[in-house]
């Protein structure tokens, strides 16, 4: 059984166009701290990263932010957070939000959110962890990649079994009670496939 301390989420650093995905942020950042569950997140202060990271501080929870030296003007780095690393590079800033975090919660974002996601699904398809990975599909937000990845699997370049890997629920309110059920249960690590594992 793992324990559920801290999450990383992972989410834009701009608000999109539907209120429903600033009113996710907002609520499951207060649900984490609801629950003395800890944020890890990319230490920005604007857009759905700014709102999770606030509603998570304003309701008396742990954030902790992480960003690359670079990124402080462009993402706004958000220096209110309870715990902040500024970290040299990108590789850095999500091997520290992997390290501190035991599960992942994936909120609508861009390109930086996609490649977050499915680096934490190669490792863990490669067996490099085990942590819950929870796809927040707002308003149909995720849809098309849990499209893609079945396409991905139907196509023969992943096994059924990835389906395993990630967790798709609908409304942020359920992400704790999901994440403590995920993290109470035993994982069975995936079978090595023939010829070595593959990748998404």
């Amino acid at each position: 059984m793992a324990e559920l301390g801290a999450v990383c989420v992972y989410c834009g650093s701009n608000k999109g166009r539907k209120p429903a995905y600033e009113a996710a942020a907002r609520t499951l950042g207060r649900s984490l701290a609801a629950e003395g569950i800890g944020l890890v997140y990319g230490g920005g202060g604007i857009g759905l990263m700014g709102v999770v990271a606030r509603s998570v501080l304003e309701a008396g929870g742990h954030v902790t932010g992480i960003i690359p030296g670079f990124l402080r003007e462009r993402e706004a780095k958000f220096d209110a957070v309870t715990d902040l690393h500024v970290v040299e590079t990108m590789h850095e800033r999500k091997q520290l939000m992997f390290d501190r975090a035991d599960a992942f919660v994936v909120l609508p974002g861009g390109i930086g959110t996609l490649e977050e996601t499915i680096e934490m699904l190669t490792w863990a398809q490669l067996q490099a962890h085990a942590k819950p990975i929870l796809l927040l599909n707002v308003d149909g937000y995720w849809t098309p990649l849990v499209a893609l990845l079945d396409h991905v699997v139907a196509e023969g370049f992943a096994r059924p079994s990835v389906h395993d890997l990630w967790h798709v629920i609908t409304h942020a309110e359920d992400v704790v009670p999901t994440l403590r059920r995920l993290c109470a249960r035993p994982r069975e690590p995936l079978a090595p496939a023939a010829g070595g594992p593959e990748v998404l």
